[in-house]
C-alpha cells in the first residue's frame, strides 16, 4: 500500500517517533512485590521484594504495617526467593531460596557460577536477625506448634527441629512414590500426603507417634490436595480418574471429579460431591488451594461446571451446593477469614479486563466489593484477627505494590514501596484503551490498545501485536500481576513511547472469559485455531487510520513466541516481522521429545502428530519470508532450547532474516534482571530496524 504524505508532516513524524522521554531500564526500575504471607497467629505479614534482579524479604506488623527489611541479598543473582511461612507465633521466618531443578537435577545457575548453586530452606528468628539453613529442600510446612518443619527433598519427605543447634534433617518416612502435598492434622500428630505414582496417586495418612502409614480409600484414579477437618477425625480430598494406557495428561482439557471425605479411624470415604462434567483439571491447577475445609464444617473448592472458574461452598453432611462467585466472570485468588465465616476474592466481575476484591460469608449472600475503580488488586490474605486485609495493588502507570484495607473503617493505604524511583517515568505512561472486535469466524476479542502521546493528524505509524504466553494468562488494563507480564506491560508501554502503536492480544485459551472461551475447539496441537485471532488483530490495526499497515509485527513470548512464528511462517505479507522469545515451533516434537504428550495430551499415533505438526510453524516454513529475532535461554524448562535451535537452522537454510539472541544457563522466565533488560533492548532494536525506521513510502501531489 502507498499512502499520500506531505514532506513537512513527514518530517514531524519522524522527530515525533524520535522522541523518548524514559528508557528502558527507566521502566523497569520499580520493585516487583510477590504475594504476601500473614502469620497464623500473630499480625505480622511477610512478602518478597524483587529490586531490579535483587530479591528480598519484608515484613510489617499491625497497626501501622511499617515496612523492615529482613533478608539483605545485594546481587542480580537469578536465587529466587520463595515458599514463605511462620510459625504460629510469627518469631520464626521459612523461606526457600534458589530454582528447582531441571530434568536432569541441575539447579538454576544463570550467572554461570563455577561452584554452582543449590537450592536451600532458610530461617530467620525475627527478633535478632539470626538465620540459618537447614539444608536442601523445598515446600517446607511449619507444624502447629512450631517446632517442626517438614520439607520435600528428591520426592522425600524430612524433618527438623526448628531451632539453630537442630541436627541433620531426617526423613519422615520411606514410601513408594513420590510423595508430596503434606499437611498436618489440626493436633500435629498426623501427616496427610499425596503419594504420585505416575497414572495414579494415593492419599497416605502418617502417625508420627506410631510411625506408621495408612493408605485412604485406595483406587485406580488421581487423588489429590488433602485438607483435614476444623477437628482432625476426618479428611476431604479431590479425585480425578486415572490415565489409561497410552494417556497423556492435557494441560487444557476438562477432567470429571469428585470430592471425597474419609474417616480417619476407618480409612473410608464417602463421595460428598461429584462434578457434573468435566469440569476439573483446571480447577486444581491453577488456584492455590482448590480446596479447603472451614472451621465452620463447611468445605470450599473451584469448579468450572458452571462455565466460568467460581468457589463453591458445600455442606458435607447434606451435599448442597452454593455458589459464592456468581456471574460470568473468574474467581481466581482467594483467603477465608481464621473462624471460616468469610471469603476474600479476585475476579473481574464486572469488570472482565481487571480485576478487584470482594468478599461473601461463606454460608452464601450477595459478593461485596472491596476495590471497586480502575486499579489492578490481587492476591487477598487476612490477618488473624480478621481486620486487616493486606492485597497488591497495580493502576495503568503504577506497578504492583502491597496494601491494606481495615474492614472496620474501610480505609486504604500503600505499605510498600513507600515511594517509586524518582526515574520511574509514571507521568509518561498512557492509559491503555480497552478495545473488543471479532474474529474471523465471529468470536468476541478483547484486547488493551496502547496510542502514542505524539500521534500527530496523518501520522501512519508502525505497530505492533504482543501475545501473552501461557496460554492460560490473560493481559489487563493497567500493570500485571504475574512478573513475566507486568514486564511484559512495561515493554509495550516503552515501545508506545517510542511511537509505536501496540496491540496486548487475548486470544482464545486464555483465562478471564468463561471455560468455553478457554477451551476452544482444535486449539494449539489440535489445529491452531487461535491463530485466526491474531489475524483478526492484525486486520483491526490496520483498520484505525494511524497505523501503517506494512509495517505490523509480531512480539511474544512462549505461547506467544509460538504464535509469533506462526504469523511469519503463514502470513509474512501481514506481518512484517517478529520477535519469538522462547517459542514452541514444532508440537510433534514437543509431544515427543519434551514430555509424553508434551502436556497436552498429544498422543504417539502418526495421525495425532501429524496434525500437531501441521498445526506448527515449521509446517509452513516454505512460506516464511519475514525477519525474525529468536530469543531463548538454554536451561529452559518449559520449551526445549532445541526447538529454537531446529528453527534457526531451517530458516537459515531457506535464506530467511534471523537474528538470535541466546542467554547460556537462563531459564524460560529469565531470572536475572540483567537478562531482561538484554533481551528487550534486543526486541526493541530489531523493531525499530525492521519496522519503525525503515523508510516510510509517500507520493508528494
Amino acid at each position: 500500500m502507498r499512502y499520500a504524505l506531505s514532506g513537512a508532516l513527514l518530517l514531524l513524524s519522524a522527530l515525533a517517533l524520535q522522541a523518548q522521554p524514559f528508557t528502558l531500564e527507566d521502566v523497569l526500575s520499580a520493585p516487583y512485590v510477590e504475594t504476601a504471607v500473614f502469620a497464623p497467629e500473630a499480625p505480622r505479614v511477610a512478602w518478597v521484594v524483587n529490586q531490579e534482579g535483587v530479591r528480598n524479604i519484608w515484613i510489617a506488623d499491625a497497626p501501622d504495617f511499617r515496612p523492615v527489611q529482613v533478608t539483605r541479598y545485594t546481587e542480580d543473582d537469578g536465587q529466587v526467593l520463595g515458599s514463605l511461612s511462620f510459625t504460629p507465633d510469627g518469631r520464626l521466618l521459612v523461606y526457600v531460596r534458589g530454582g528447582a531443578p531441571n530434568r536432569r537435577g541441575e539447579y538454576p545457575n544463570p550467572r554461570s557460577l563455577p561452584d554452582g548453586v543449590r537450592r536451600e530452606i532458610w530461617v530467620v528468628e525475627l527478633a535478632t536477625g539470626r538465620s540459618w539453613s537447614v539444608g536442601e529442600g523445598a515446600s517446607p510446612v511449619v507444624s502447629p506448634d512450631g517446632q517442626t518443619l517438614l520439607f520435600s527433598r528428591r520426592g522425600t519427605l524430612y524433618r527438623i527441629a526448628l531451632h539453630p543447634d537442630s541436627t541433620e534433617a531426617r526423613p519422615l518416612f520411606r514410601a513408594r512414590g513420590s510423595t508430596q502435598s503434606p499437611v498436618w492434622s489440626p493436633d500435629g500428630r498426623y501427616v496427610a500426603f499425596v503419594s504420585n505414582r505416575g497414572a495414579y496417586s494415593f492419599i497416605g495418612v502418617y502417625d508420627t507417634q506410631a510411625h506408621r502409614i495408612r493408605w485412604v480409600a485406595p483406587g485406580v484414579d488421581r487423588d489429590m490436595d488433602p485438607t483435614w477437618s476444623p477437628d482432625g477425625r476426618q479428611l476431604a480430598f479431590i479425585r480425578q480418574p486415572g490415565l489409561k494406557k497410552d494417556e497423556r495428561y492435557n494441560l487444557m482439557a476438562g477432567y470429571p471429579f469428585q470430592i471425597l471425605v474419609a474417616d480417619l479411624a476407618t480409612g473410608e470415604a464417602r463421595v460428598v460431591w461429584k462434578s457434573p462434567g468435566r469440569d476439573g483439571g483446571f480447577a486444581q491447577y491453577y488456584p492455590a488451594e482448590p480446596l479447603r475445609w472451614l472451621p465452620n464444617g463447611r468445605l470450599l473448592f473451584y469448579s468450572e461446571h458452571e462455565g466460568w472458574m467460581h468457589i463453591y461452598s458445600l455442606d458435607p453432611e447434606q451435599g448442597a451446593v452454593i455458589d459464592l462467585t456468581p456471574g460470568e466472570a473468574e474467581a481466581e485468588h482467594s483467603a477465608v477469614s481464621r473462624d471460616g465465616a468469610w471469603l476474600y476474592f479476585s475476579g473481574n466481575h464486572g469488570d472482565i479486563d481487571r480485576r478487584h476484591l470482594w468478599r461473601v460469608r461463606t454460608t452464601g449472600g450477595t459478593p461485596e466489593a472491596l476495590t471497586p475503580g480502575t486499579g489492578i488488586e490481587t492476591d487477598p490474605v487476612i490477618s488473624p484477627d480478621g481486620r486487616w486485609l493486606v492485597y497488591r495493588t497495580a493502576t495503568a502507570r503504577r506497578p504492583q505494590g502491597l496494601a491494606v484495607l481495615d474492614l472496620q473503617t474501610r480505609t486504604k493505604r500503600l505499605i510498600f514501596p513507600e515511594r517509586l524511583p524518582e526515574r520511574f517515568p509514571e507521568a509518561h505512561l498512557v492509559e491503555p484503551e480497552p478495545v473488543v472486535f471479532s474474529s474471523l469466524d465471529g468470536l468476541a476479542l478483547h484486547g488493551q490498545l496502547f496510542r502514542p502521546r505524539n500521534l500527530q493528524p496523518g501520522d501512519r505509524r508502525p505497530a505492533v501485536i504482543f501475545l501473552h504466553g501461557g496460554p492460560i494468562r490473560q493481559m489487563l488494563l493497567g500493570w500485571h500481576y504475574r512478573g513475566y507480564y507486568a514486564r511484559a506491560y512495561a515493554l509495550n508501554q516503552y515501545l508506545a513511547a517510542r511511537g509505536y502503536v501496540v496491540l496486548a492480544l487475548n486470544y482464545r485459551t486464555g483465562i478471564g472469559y468463561g471455560r468455553a472461551f478457554r477451551l476452544a475447539a482444535r486449539q494449539g496441537p489440535r489445529g491452531a485455531s487461535e491463530y485466526q485471532d491474531v489475524v483478526a488483530a492484525a486486520l483491526f490495526l490496520r483498520h484505525l487510520p494511524e497505523v501503517d499497515p506494512d509495517r505490523i509485527g509480531l512480539w511474544g513470548g512462549s505461547y506467544g513466541g509460538y504464535l509469533t512464528a506462526m504469523g511469519l511462517a503463514r502470513d509474512s505479507e501481514l506481518f512484517a516481522a517478529g520477535v519469538d522469545l522462547h517459542g514452541v515451533h514444532d508440537w510433534a516434537f514437543r509431544a515427543t521429545d519434551f514430555s509424553p504428550g508434551g502436556g497436552w495430551g498429544i498422543a504417539d499415533h502418526p495421525d495425532s502428530l501429524a496434525l500437531a505438526y501441521r498445526s506448527s510453524p515449521v509446517a509452513d516454513i516454505d512460506r516464511w519470508r519475514s525477519p525474525v529475532l529468536l530469543i531463548h535461554g538454554d536451561d529452559d524448562r518449559n520449551v526445549l532450547f532445541e526447538q529454537t535451535v531446529d528453527l534457526a537452522q531451517r530458516l537459515r537454510e531457506r535464506g530467511v532474516h534471523v537474528e538470535l539472541l541466546v542467554l547460556p544457563d537462563e531459564v524460560h522466565s529469565f531470572l536475572l534482571h540483567e537478562s531482561w533488560l538484554r533481551a528487550y533492548h534486543a526486541t526493541v532494536d530489531f523493531l525499530d530496524r525492521m519496522l519503525r525506521d525503515r523508510p516510510l513510502p509517500f507520493s508528494n501531489h
